[in-house]
């Protein structure tokens, strides 16, 4: 692996950070909703800063495959594989840190992506996830790109005084090959 490759889609391009990305990070307010999601505390959000937003764009650098999402000229928000080459996987995260692009696909168009890469290009089985239950809107954009649940960590996070259930979610590549199979036989 020589780290992430810029992928085009119909609508978002996947790509290594640029300078604007950090002013595109800084140009969105703090999602309640959004830190809600990723599992954080909504009662005590601060602003973002300069320097927030500048290690924030480094950490996607300093990772060998993440990808900074860019969307009508913008960074909208993240994807990562974390490959474990011992057992031919990769755990998926992806954050759409920008509300605006909510409920738009986006998310979906994103993860069928890195989905491609990670079984064609990377050759790899599997691909996992956790997702907080009550994270709907990325349930089901996970099981539109073929995911299945597979586990539930009960009450496994403590957020904000309440113990919160994280849902594990796979997808192997026999299974990702008959998806693509049985959506080009509808074509």
């Amino acid at each position: 692996m020589n780290g992430a490759p810029m992928i085009k889609g119909p609508r978002v391009l996947l790509r290594k950070p640029k300078d604007s990305d950090i002013m595109d990070y800084l140009d969105v307010d703090v999602s309640q909703e959004l830190v809600k999601m990723y599992g954080g505390n909504t009662k005590n959000i601060a602003p973002k800063t300069l320097d927030k937003a500048k290690k924030f764009i480094q950490a996607i650098k300093e990772n060998q495959l993440e990808w900074c999402i860019e969307y009508e000229g913008k960074m909208i928000g993240q994807a990562r594989l974390t490959v474990s080459e011992m057992d031919n996987r990769a755990r998926y995260a992806i954050g759409l840190f920008n509300p605006s692009v909510w409920g738009k696909g986006i998310g979906t168009e994103v993860t069928q992506l890195v989905l491609n890469y990670a079984f064609e290009e990377l050759r790899l089985h599997r691909v996992d996830l956790r997702v907080l239950d009550y994270n709907k809107r990325a349930i089901k954009c996970y099981e539109k790109c073929g995911f299945i649940q597979e586990g539930v960590e009960r009450e496994g996070a403590l957020i904000e005084g309440k113990y919160e259930t994280d849902i594990m979610m796979s997808i192997l590549n026999r299974e990702f090959y008959a998806m693509k199979e049985t959506e080009r036989q509808q074509l």
